[in-house]
């Protein structure tokens, strides 16, 4: 069923400047003036069952337009005929969508009538928020949710998945600059999420989040995934990508894993942040993968990306197989790798050079075991005292790399079973140790 609504399209020429807190009214002409649409396009919904087909045009709302499929509603949200813009100017998400499902992605977990209600579909609009506390997108409790070709920015939050989804779809969207985090999995119980093709950028809480829940099959492929933390000297903990229950309580139903990130571009903000701030985001990352000490984030593949330019490009604690395959590191500030309390951690056939840079460039390994590092390059590594870093570890196998250039190689530290063989080494100055360890360690050259 289609409905089809008029709405106002008047635009205006003058944008917020950076300085400011960017907000629709400063796009949109009058737009306090306009007529709040809340109203007439909830029952809309009611009228078209749950599906919107909207003219091109502004519609603004105050509320949250909330979508109950109640098992019998497949919704599709869309523009009909040219560009929609939603203004949530009011607190919560723009779209609420609310299924019931309490399976799991199996099908013989399934209500026969839940099915009536999957393949919710949002596409073709772009939401503005101008509320402090508004969001784009709520998902809660949907199956092979869907959401494409979809613009969000200056709102909180602009994707947020709650309580418990399966098969979720998110392609080809533009996430920018919104105040809080791009893709929100929020203590959620979700399997099978595909985030594709897409822009996730400059939102201030970070880009994907993983938080708390239990989530198995995240893959993230093919998407530029940019300055995901404070764009001034704030110190922040965010990440571009952020898997996140370190302060979890043991629960058996907190377990994060399965994860695969391939073929990004995931960077900023750090060295190329402009003159303005000495130190921008100090304290931000690339990808933070944080368990704790009762579960282990595991079974996780970081293959064939480019990451670079925050604070540390890379954190993992309390973690175990996860694979760093074909990547390419650059311009950390100060640092590429910590790694801590974790257990099988790979780093096979990647590169690491500060590029222009001189940074310190450590990659750093504490109290883990059962680590490979194998055929990476090593380039520029500028700190003093080492470049790479063993202390309190256990059976670690570092063979078969490149270094050169840099001012330390490898040092080790109160370890034991420490393989380190078949190294390529030039460009030292004469002063500068390949190799120094303590009189605690165990190494076999």
């Amino acid at each position: 069923m289609r409905f089809i609504i008029p709405a106002f399209c008047l635009f205006s020429s003058a944008l917020l400047s950076a300085d400011e807190t960017p907000r629709a009214a400063g796009q949109i002409e009058n737009l306090a003036g306009l007529p709040d649409k809340t109203t007439e396009l909830t029952a809309a919904l009611e009228a078209a069952d749950g599906s919107l087909n909207l003219t091109a045009g502004i519609y603004r709302i105050t509320r949250p337009l909330e979508i109950r499929l109640n098992q019998k509603r497949r919704t599709h949200i869309r523009s009909f005929d040219g560009p929609v813009t939603i203004v949530m100017d009011g607190p919560g998400p723009a779209l609420r969508v609310i299924g019931s499902h309490e399976g799991t992605a199996s099908p013989h977990t399934f209500a026969p009538a839940t099915w009536n209600e999957s393949f919710p579909l949002i596409e073709g609009i772009e939401i503005l928020g101008n509320h402090p506390e508004a969001d784009g997108i709520q998902l809660i409790r949907c199956v092979q949710p869907t959401i494409s070709k979809v613009a969000i920015r200056w709102c909180r939050h602009a994707i947020r998945i709650a309580d418990r989804n399966r098969n979720v779809t998110i392609s080809d969207v533009h996430l920018y600059e919104n105040s809080g985090i791009g893709i929100y999995l929020d203590d959620v119980n979700l399997h099978q999420i595909n985030v594709a093709n897409s822009h996730i950028s400059y939102n201030r809480e970070g880009g994907i989040v993983v938080r708390n829940g239990n989530v198995r099959n995240l893959q993230i492929a093919n998407c530029d995934i940019e300055g995901n933390m404070p764009g001034d000297d704030t110190p922040t903990t965010a990440a571009n990508i952020l898997i996140d229950i370190s302060g979890a309580a043991a629960s058996p139903q907190i377990s994060i894993a399965e994860i695969a990130i391939t073929g990004c571009t995931i960077q900023h903000s750090s060295n190329y942040g402009g003159g303005k701030y000495n130190e921008i985001a100090p304290g931000g990352a690339n990808i933070r993968i944080l368990g704790n000490a009762e579960t282990l984030i595991d079974s996780v593949t970081v293959h064939g990306n480019v990451i670079s330019d925050t604070s540390v490009l890379v954190e993992v604690s309390h973690a175990m197989d996860v694979n760093f395959t074909g990547n390419a590191f650059f311009a950390p500030n100060p640092d590429f790798f910590h790694i801590k309390d974790s257990e099988r951690i790979v780093l096979n056939g990647n590169t690491f050079n500060p590029r222009q840079f001189d940074r310190p460039g450590r990659i750093e390994f504490f109290r883990s075991k059962n680590c490979l590092m194998s055929a990476n390059t090593f380039r520029g590594l500028n700190s003093p005292d080492h470049g790479i870093l063993i202390r309190e570890c256990a059976d670690m196998s570092l063979n078969n790399n490149l270094i050169s250039e840099s001012k330390a190689g490898v040092h080790i530290e109160n370890s034991t079973g420490v393989s380190l063989k078949n190294w390529t080494v030039s460009g030292f100055s004469k002063d500068g140790a390949f190799l120094t360890t303590d009189t605690l360690s165990e190494v076999s050259e």
